[in-house]
């Protein structure tokens, strides 16, 4: 029996729904997905005809009004059964997410209406080739001429790049300034001077699509600015506040997912005349990984609803937490999944072996565990600080 987050009767519905497609429509072609690469296109479809791509967009533009809780109650449900899959809504809400932190009430009608009814995808345009955990050192410039910004640069590693219709991106419009010389833009697929690079050969999560945006010379309009000039590093930053608890959600998913599998295997896996779940040895392992599943969920959820409560200004420590504590127990309990499994475990013929590759990349985007740590250890030096004035 599950614990009870007193979730409410939507929320229920919302999990469900998730739970259908994800053992109805994606469980049935996920390794297909993954052997070829492909985008799951059609699912992205089945997303949209179940209103889940809105889940966290508010209602007054098409949306379900359910926050960041929503948004984490279904990327949770369906990374049980594929993390890479999942990511395309995910990502989308990444990429959606400055439209909500910073635009216009105009901005706000014009793009997110297609947003949540599914008929476009987004995606987040921060990382460089040398502007990782260090957005400041970005060298994609805007500069502005008249009515227009034009855009000049390269940006790497951008998930749902090539398929996405609208990419929020981030770059310099002051580089004298540092970090009050960052602006964020949104800026559409199919103009002049935005093109798509190489699509990246990944570990895992290879139903998403990761590619670099190329801008050589891009025109775009002054009113596709978001915000004001040289708000944009803060953009990011509360873009990321309220973002990284759905990475948090994609790896609790996987680790969740891997660890019903791993249960499962246990049961029917008869070694030395008895399933091996009745070894004590194994019985410890899958005691801590349902342990660690539960405490991630309880942390996550509490994350999330502290975002969607508004009281408190910035929440990045919490949604650090959530992120750094989802995503390396992810690893640990995907990996302890293919431990149980033994050899069959490193084979293709079941899913956990593709599950410990999706679960790498939570620790790494968004910020790397280490980057978490930074956060999170920053924020109770500045709380202790001012407890103590």
């Amino acid at each position: 029996m599950a614990m009870d987050y007193m979730l409410s009767e939507e929320e229920r519905i919302m999990i469900e729904t998730a739970r259908t497609i994800a053992v109805e429509k994606i469980k049935p072609v996920r390794e297909q997905y993954d052997e070829k690469e492909e985008f799951p296109w059609d699912i992205v479809k089945e997303f949209a005809q179940a209103d889940l791509c809105g889940v966290y967009i508010p209602e007054e533009y098409g949306g379900f009004g359910k926050g960041i809780m929503g948004l984490v109650l279904v990327v949770e449900e369906l990374c049980k059964i594929d993390g890479a899959i999942a990511l395309s809504l995910a990502a989308t809400a990444l990429g959606t997410l400055p439209i909500l932190v910073a635009g216009s009430e105009e901005q706000k009608k014009k793009y997110l209406p297609d947003i949540a009814s599914g008929k476009k995808l987004a995606a987040f345009g921060l990382t460089e080739a040398n502007a990782g955990s260090d957005a400041t050192g970005m060298t994609t410039t805007a500069v502005k001429e008249g009515d227009y910004y034009v855009l000049n640069g390269t940006k790497c590693f951008i998930t749902n790049g090539g398929d996405a219709e609208t990419y929020t991106i981030f770059a310099k419009t002051n580089p004298q300034r540092g970090a009050r010389g960052i602006s964020c833009f949104i800026v559409e697929k199919g103009i002049s001077g935005f093109e798509f690079g190489k699509k990246e050969k990944k570990m895992g999560i290879r139903a998403s699509s990761t590619r670099e945006l190329i801008f050589n010379n891009c025109k775009i309009g002054k009113d596709q600015l978001l915000g004001k000039e040289g708000h944009g590093l803060m953009i990011a930053q509360t873009t990321l506040d309220n973002s990284r608890p759905g990475v948090a959600a994609q790896a609790l998913g996987i680790a969740a997912g891997a660890l019903e599998e791993a249960v499962d295997y246990a049961r029917k896996r008869v070694q030395f005349g008895q399933p091996i779940a009745s070894f004590q040895g194994i019985q410890h392992m899958l005691a801590e990984m349902a342990t660690e599943v539960e405490a991630a969920r309880a942390l996550l959820y509490a994350s999330a609803r502290m975002i969607d409560s508004g009281t408190v200004k910035r929440t990045s420590k919490e949604s650090a937490m959530a992120k750094l504590f989802c995503s390396e127990v992810a690893m640990k309990v995907t990996t302890n999944a293919v431990q149980i499994f033994g050899g069959y475990g490193y084979s293709r013929e079941y899913p956990v072996e593709k599950m410990m590759r999706d679960a790498k990349i939570t620790t790494l985007y968004e910020g790397t565990s280490q980057i978490q740590k930074n956060e999170i250890a920053l924020n109770l030096i500045k709380e202790s600080a001012a407890k103590s004035k």
